[in-house]
């Protein structure tokens, strides 16, 4: 599930849907914090992320906020089970 600035989206076909309207074709993002813990039994990992997205033919950066879950999958790689994003304007 993805929640977008308030808009909630689940399953993966609905996500790309959302990302791929976005109004804009590439952006920089500027990590400024990342936290990480452990999150539950089965070794999923939840991260903390803020920063400064710079919009390609704009010239102010937006700060940001994200929180995903990562979680194992039986092939050793991790997926993306959770992920909400937020712009920060104020």
């Amino acid at each position: 599930m993805l929640t977008w600035e308030g808009q909630k989206m689940q399953g993966s076909a609905n996500i790309v849907q959302k990302l791929t309207s976005l109004p804009f074709q590439s952006c920089t993002h500027h990590v400024s914090t990342m936290d990480c813990q452990p999150s539950g039994q089965t070794g999923g990992i939840i991260v903390s992320v803020t920063g400064q997205l710079l919009v390609e033919g704009e010239s102010h950066p937006l700060k940001f906020s994200q929180v995903f879950q990562l979680m194992p999958s039986p092939q050793g790689n991790f997926y993306v089970l959770n992920d909400i994003f937020r712009l920060n304007y104020a």
